[in-house]
């Protein structure tokens, strides 16, 4: 394959949108993603105000709304006598007041489906990358298979956005600090029902917990477990996990529910220490999973895209329009950039993820009576503070906007996207 100026090793959210930003900056870019479709099930599929807000400044709202979503204005908890909005989102500033649950695939086809219509950008299905190509200290490129066969693409910039089993996080060598969490979590569907609830809830019980999520004509659903207890749950056979199923969410009828149904998600809460080398970025999942409380994942990712945009366009456009026969390598100084903007919203967010593990989520899976005591606390938070919770999750400790909104990459000067 011909070289490039960027290659982003990862089609999810943080890799398209940045293959998306740098391609209407006029720079050559390569995304390589290493299913043949973006169709997988129980991914995240939470786009939040912040992300809403960056897609209306790169234009692609009117296309979104065409998209199949589900809008929540508030999350809720319900411990058993009714469900008590916790995170409001109905008085946010800007336009953007309610969460967007739509299916990544089709968030994802949308992406690189506006990238596809701008010169310089490239996708290539089947394509798992599975090292970098080294020139001393420096990153020049991947090495990625692609039907069998195994093939390598040169460029001044490598991304590492391959999500949280990152291939090349660990080609480097990068090892990221493991923050723990107290669960993983069973997903699966069950069918929606005229006269069911509407809202997306937490409904903890006496140990065990919940989160049901409206997605139109089924209910997704995550059952909480303790920390590496699947095997343990398994055992104790698929009557009793209906049961709890049935008790939990009278509306579900999960009489034929079986464990061939469910998808487990190990969840992990960590993040590297260093981000970069010279020539290589690691961003979103790759460099900070985060725990699936808020729904927050997805849109942390397209944070990092946009501010990974915002400091690299400029000076990758410049090196382009040189139009060296191979380009320098990314300089690790400017790739140090990205990490200080992103660090702060990533460790502030999972600090506060680890608080409501820790404080409620194995409260809840340990202690049967806690729960109660749940639901006395969620009905007595003052409204002010279930805004500033909407706030947090909804828009993030430093939300990103897109400083160029021109669509024509083509007009877009070097010196707008600095």
């Amino acid at each position: 394959m011909p070289d490039t100026t960027c290659v982003i090793a990862g089609g999810g959210p943080a890799g398209a949108m940045l293959a998306l930003l740098l391609a209407r900056a006029g720079i050559d870019v390569t995304l390589l993603e290493k299913h043949a479709d973006f169709l997988r099930d129980f991914r995240g599929d939470t786009i939040h105000p912040s992300t809403l807000q960056v897609l209306d400044e790169l234009g692609l709202m009117g296309e979104f709304e065409k998209l199949p979503y589900y809008a929540l204005p508030y999350l809720a908890v319900d411990a058993g006598d009714g469900r008590v909005p916790l995170a409001d989102f109905r008085g946010l500033p800007g336009k953007y007041r309610k969460i967007a649950m739509v299916p990544q695939w089709e968030f994802l086809n949308m992406i690189t489906t506006a990238a596809s219509r701008l010169p310089g950008f490239k996708l290539v299905m089947r394509a798992e990358a599975y090292d970098v190509i080294r020139d001393g200290d420096a990153v020049r490129g991947v090495k990625y298979r692609e039907d069998g066969r195994e093939r390598e693409i040169r460029a001044a910039l490598t991304v590492a956005a391959d999500g949280r089993k990152s291939d090349l996080r660990r080609a480097v060598g990068f090892e990221p600090r493991e923050l723990g969490a107290p669960m993983d979590v069973l997903w699966f569907r069950q069918d929606r029902h005229d006269g069911d609830p509407e809202e997306m809830f937490l409904r903890p019980g006496a140990g065990v917990a919940m989160v049901a999520i409206n997605r139109g004509d089924y209910w997704q659903l995550a059952y909480l477990i303790p920390k590496s207890s699947y095997a343990e749950f398994k055992a104790r056979g698929v009557a009793r996990f209906r049961a709890d199923v049935q008790r939990l969410l009278p509306f579900v009828r999960p009489d034929e529910l079986t464990f061939d149904d469910v998808s487990m998600l190990t969840v992990q809460v960590n993040r590297l220490r260093k981000w970069h080398l010279p020539g290589l970025l690691v961003i979103g999942d790759a460099a900070h999973a985060m725990s699936p409380v808020g729904g927050v994942g997805i849109n942390l990712a397209v944070q990092d895209a946009v501010a990974a945009a915002n400091i690299l366009a400029g000076p990758m456009a410049r090196a382009e329009r040189r139009r060296r026969p191979v380009l320098d390598p990314v300089p690790e100084s400017l790739l140090a950039r990205v990490q200080r903007r992103r660090m702060y919203p990533t460790v502030a967010t999972q600090f506060l993820q680890l608080r409501i593990q820790n404080q409620v989520i194995a409260k809840v899976l340990g202690d049967p009576e806690f729960v109660q005591d749940l639901g006395e606390a969620a009905r007595a938070v003052p409204a002010p503070l279930k805004r500033l919770a909407g706030r947090v999750i909804g828009l993030g400790f430093l939300p990103e906007h897109v400083r160029s909104h021109q669509v024509d990459s083509r007009a877009v000067t070097v010196d707008t996207l600095q």
